[in-house]
């Protein structure tokens, strides 16, 4: 009889050890490792994470897909993703006295434990890679800008050199411990840059000559372009796939759940998205109809002093920006690091695991810098599962709605449009990577 209770005492040490070492590792990582964010860090992340490269080139998917089709594509994807939003702002607690973290975890508990793993992971992941990549060919782009702009005489600098340029930034910044370690100055950045383009645009009015009519001479092109600017659409609205990892820093309690603070940060952060992206869109449009850039602040010249100091601010908003999307990779790499592979949590693992990720984003931005095309053909394949209808999948395991309510068919209609954007953007965005890379020389 004392054996055995002996033996429990071991078995209930073994329990309490394990426990122990998972609050340490919880600790550590930078996802779980702080929950004291109040609202507004809510607001700041999710503008953050929403308002990047995507708004810049909303006058360009204008462009291609003409005044009817682009403002009910933007105002659609807005408020179809405010509601996905808040479906998984609520789900973050469906489950009495568990938080899921983290986007994966809430896709296990709707899938179950394998399935949910390589529905989600794959899908968030790309995204989260994809946007980086992105961020470091808009960063670079911008840099070049700014240079460009500011010394018009000086000796012409590859972009290779700047994207290396923005890239050193992010091997010292990707240290920080965890999100709320960068927040307010990225914010502010990304809506004074909107502004400038907004207000630059609308100050040069409409250009001679002005052409609304579609670019492109063939069918095929109109067609294949058509597709590409919902691409382009669908990676403006991207918070998604951080929002569960923005919500994990806030404090609930059962008088009060996070879901309170958090849903109050994303209101306040849609309706900073909605002025962002629909002045910068139908201004950028209006003015110069289909001679619009795919990056709106490249084609804006004058006055010379503004224009660089938007280009500037776009630089430090993408820096906050892809310190965002890439803290939940970390968050993957480390846990698998330490949790799977039994690494021990340190400095040195940090510094290696978050040094390789930020190089290989950086290299693989130098070698296909392909703004316009990157957007759409990630904005298709990755960014409309994750934000336009896996959330009202897990909506319907989960909450199971009456089948043909109004919930039910809110879904439904959903999924049907975020499957029809996954499947064919991307159609659209790798036939302007196609044509953008046949004259392009690698490391120019």
């Amino acid at each position: 009889m004392v054996e055995n209770q002996g033996g429990n005492n071991h078995a209930s040490e073994t329990d309490r050890e394990k426990a122990d070492r998972e609050k340490a590792i919880n600790d550590w990582l930078p996802i779980t490792s702080d929950r004291n964010a109040k609202w507004w860090y809510s607001a700041f992340h999710n503008v953050t994470a929403m308002v990047g490269a995507g708004v810049l080139s909303l006058p360009y998917a204008m462009s291609e897909l003409g005044w009817g089709p682009g403002v009910t594509m933007l105002v659609m994807s807005w408020v179809i993703t405010l509601y996905t939003l808040w479906q998984m702002v609520e789900m973050h607690e469906i489950v009495p006295g568990k938080r899921f973290d983290r986007y994966h975890e809430l896709g296990q508990y709707a899938f179950g434990e394998k399935l949910g793993l390589y529905i989600i992971v794959p899908q968030q992941l790309t995204v989260e890679v994809g946007t980086n990549i992105v961020y470091m060919v808009t960063g670079g782009q911008s840099l070049k800008k700014f240079h460009d702009v500011v010394c018009p005489n000086c000796k012409d600098i590859k972009l290779t050199y700047f994207i290396m340029i923005f890239a050193s930034v992010h091997f010292v910044l990707s240290h920080l411990p965890n999100l709320n370690s960068i927040s307010g100055v990225s914010l502010a950045a990304a809506v004074i840059y909107s502004v400038i383009a907004f207000v630059a645009t609308a100050k040069k009015g409409v250009q001679p000559d002005v052409d609304y009519s579609y670019k492109a001479s063939t069918s095929a092109g109109k067609v294949f372009n058509f597709l590409a600017a919902m691409g382009d659409v669908a990676f403006a609205y991207a918070g998604h796939n951080v929002v569960l990892e923005i919500q994990a820093t806030i404090p609930s309690t059962p008088d009060k759940p996070s879901k309170i603070a958090m849903w109050k940060g994303v209101v306040v952060a849609y309706l900073i998205v909605a002025f962002c992206y629909f002045t910068v869109a139908f201004i950028g449009y209006w003015a110069y109809g289909n001679a619009v850039a795919d990056n709106i602040l490249i084609i804006l010249e004058k006055p010379a002093w503004l224009i660089a100091v938007a280009n500037m601010f776009v630089v430090i908003h993408v820096v906050g920006a892809y310190q965002v999307y890439a803290m939940p990779v970390f968050d993957m790499i480390e846990s698998l690091l330490v949790k799977k592979l039994r690494f021990t949590p340190c400095l040195r693992l940090r510094l290696i695991s978050r040094s390789t990720y930020v190089a290989f984003t950086m290299i693989v931005g130098i070698c296909f810098p392909f703004f316009g095309g990157l957007l759409s053909f990630f904005g298709g394949f990755a960014f409309a599962p994750t934000t336009y209808y896996i959330p009202c999948i897990i909506w319907l395991i989960i909450c199971k709605p009456r089948k043909y309510s109004l919930s039910w068919w809110i879904n439904w209609i959903c999924i049907v449009i975020g499957v029809l954007l996954m499947v064919l953007s991307p159609i659209g965005g790798l036939r302007q990577i196609i044509i953008s890379a046949k004259d392009y020389e690698f490391f120019s």
